[in-house]
């Protein structure tokens, strides 16, 4: 299962890299109604990957670090800026360039996680 959960994490990272570059074509005058679904896409991910993990925690022989699942629940926060927040901006440019700072964010912090879960 610890494979799996690397495997996924290798897709959550380049779904939100993907969401990013996304987000800043739209905030460049580019219409992508499409982009908002590669986000939940990304995030459906995410939350498989928060699935896996936590099935991993409660397995004996898999301790992480804690700052691996710190980072991976900060994750939460910028995914909440992205779906929550973002949305309710007045215009799509400026939607989009919330979306695409959140989505990076949160890009940045699954890519820590993984950094820090794959050094284990």
């Amino acid at each position: 299962m610890l494979v799996f959960h690397n495997m996924v994490g290798t897709l959550v990272i380049v779904g939100y890299l993907v969401v990013t570059v996304l987000y800043l074509l739209v905030s460049r005058g580019r219409d992508m109604r499409w982009a908002r679904g590669v986000s939940f896409g990304a995030a459906a991910l995410l939350l498989l990957q928060y699935m896996l993990g936590f099935a991993l925690w409660g397995m004996d022989d898999y301790d992480p670090r804690t700052s691996h699942y710190v980072l991976a629940l900060l994750a939460l926060l910028t995914v909440g800026l992205e779906h929550g927040y973002a949305p309710t901006r007045a215009t799509p440019r400026e939607r989009a360039r919330y979306g695409a700072l959140a989505s990076g964010l949160t890009f940045l912090l699954v890519v820590a996680a993984y950094i820090v879960g794959s050094s284990d």
